[in-house]
């Protein structure tokens, strides 16, 4: 079955998305080096489950994409997202037998969610 294997995210200022992507989530992003203003996303290590993506400049027609990405406790990573200038859209929400869920906007404007596991949540 195909299976989302890159994600794109739009950006205007590169130094800031990569601050708030870096201090919030650990993430490692270094310049691609290529013809364009690309750089590439590091969010985990295998045999965790995930994908790698990439920032990019703002296009005419802008494209945002909405990601959700596992973290282990929505409060603890609303607050170092709201610590890095991102802002919390849709505060956290249970979704009944999966866990907690929220959405985020980072400092470009571009909107994520955030899911923490929890089967018993209700």
């Amino acid at each position: 079955m195909p299976r989302v294997v890159h994600f794109e995210i739009e950006i205007d200022n590169p130094q800031r998305a990569i601050r708030f992507y870096t201090s919030v989530f650990g993430w490692k992003i270094d310049e691609w080096g290529g013809p364009m203003d690309y750089w590439l996303v590091t969010t985990g290590q295998a045999p965790e489950p995930g994908i790698d993506g990439a920032l990019k400049l703002r296009g005419v027609s802008p494209a945002p994409a909405v990601n959700t990405i596992s973290v282990p406790s929505i409060d603890e990573y609303a607050a170092k997202i709201q610590a890095a200038a991102g802002q919390i859209v849709q505060p956290k929400m249970a979704i009944p037998g999966v866990g907690y869920f929220a959405l985020c906007k980072d400092p470009e404007g571009n909107p994520f969610g955030i899911i923490e596991s929890e089967p018993t949540a209700k």
